[in-house]
């Protein structure tokens, strides 16, 4: 495979790009904007598409990177402004002191194991996953290797959580590879791992190019209310700009209700954005009807399992302690959205 359909979006992005609320619209804003390449972040870039960002009046430069945790320390320097991406790095972020404030989710449920063709002949009906994972040292006399997003992310966390705490699987017969989104495809496909997490549009890519890559455990079932990608700000723009955070929250709602209701005029707009033109975009729009596609704009829903998200990263040791939640969410954005009718 070319690995150019796995390189997802350029290094940096600059669109005009404002949110609903055409009366705020005065002079321009401009948010540098962060975010990782995975069709979680689609109702970001179908605001942008559909030109509800522009209407906003909020200009954006976007930049892509691997992961959430990568994204932190930009966060940190003040070299972005806003963060599309897992909601697992912004407690340890805040703990460290920097000041970013959760307005929204995006995604829930996004993360899903998968095995490459080595381990899915492992994973055969009625066999429990450690079963399967006992089998498969045995018959290499080497553990599994799962590929993963870097430890505080998202992916990591939740991949743990279902070995540890839903599969039982032995400590002793998995490894746990850290590596970028791009690598992590790559790798799965390559037969470099035998699996790992993923999200859209990597599943049905995968899928498609090796039926044998298989599905074995969704979203829902790798931990409860998954939390997954997010909207958030750096408390400097938020007080500076706070009208285009409620104009980036409206534009939020309005295409979370596009992608469910016309995939099909939403998908040019994500594969423009996570393809640039080389991804096909009849992959994209299967990728946002997929069942790890579940976009969910309410942060008020993620609350509670970024909370216990956060204690089991204390329990994993990729956090010290768990931080408080005073601050990092605030609904009142998506609550003005919603009122006004998105």
């Amino acid at each position: 495979m070319d690995r150019r359909q796995f390189l997802i979006a350029g290094a940096t992005l600059a669109a005009a790009a404002p949110f609903a609320g055409a009366a705020r619209a005065q002079s321009a804003v401009t948010a540098r904007v962060g975010y990782i390449p995975i069709v979680g972040t689609a109702p970001f870039f179908v605001a942008n598409g559909e030109g509800w960002l522009k209407q906003g009046g909020i200009e954006t430069a976007v930049t892509v990177f691997e992961s959430g945790p990568n994204m932190i320390q930009a966060l940190a320097s003040g070299t972005i402004d806003i963060y599309v991406a897992g909601v697992a790095p912004l407690a340890v972020a805040r703990s460290r002191g920097v000041d970013i404030r959760v307005v929204a989710s995006t995604a829930v449920g996004e993360n899903v194991v998968v095995t490459a063709p080595s381990l899915t002949r492992f994973f055969t009906e009625g066999v429990a996953p450690a079963a399967a994972f006992k089998a498969f040292r045995a018959a290499n006399g080497k553990p599994a290797r799962l590929a993963t997003q870097p430890p505080g992310s998202v992916p990591d966390t939740v991949l743990e959580y279902w070995l540890w705490e839903v599969a039982k699987v032995d400590k002793a017969d998995v490894a746990i590879v850290p590596m970028g989104i791009d690598a992590t495809q790559q790798a799965i496909l390559a037969g470099a791992v035998d699996g790992g997490t993923v999200r859209e549009p990597a599943l049905t890519i995968l899928q498609t190019r090796n039926p044998q890559i298989k599905l074995v455990a969704g979203g829902e079932e790798v931990f409860p209310g998954q939390p997954g990608t997010v909207v958030a700000v750096s408390g400097a723009f938020a007080s500076k700009n706070p009208e285009a955070v409620q104009a980036v929250v409206d534009g939020l709602v309005k295409a979370a209700a596009l992608l469910k209701s016309d995939p099909d005029k939403a998908a040019p707009h994500v594969a423009a954005a996570l393809g640039k033109g080389i991804v096909d975009p009849q992959l994209i729009r299967k990728a946002l009807v997929s069942p790890a596609s579940r976009f969910e704009i309410d942060p008020r829903k993620i609350i509670e399992p970024a909370r216990a998200m956060q204690a089991y990263q204390v329990k994993l040791g990729s956090l010290d302690k768990e931080a408080p939640f005073d601050g990092l969410f605030e609904t009142q954005y998506y609550e003005r959205a919603v009122k006004a009718g998105g």
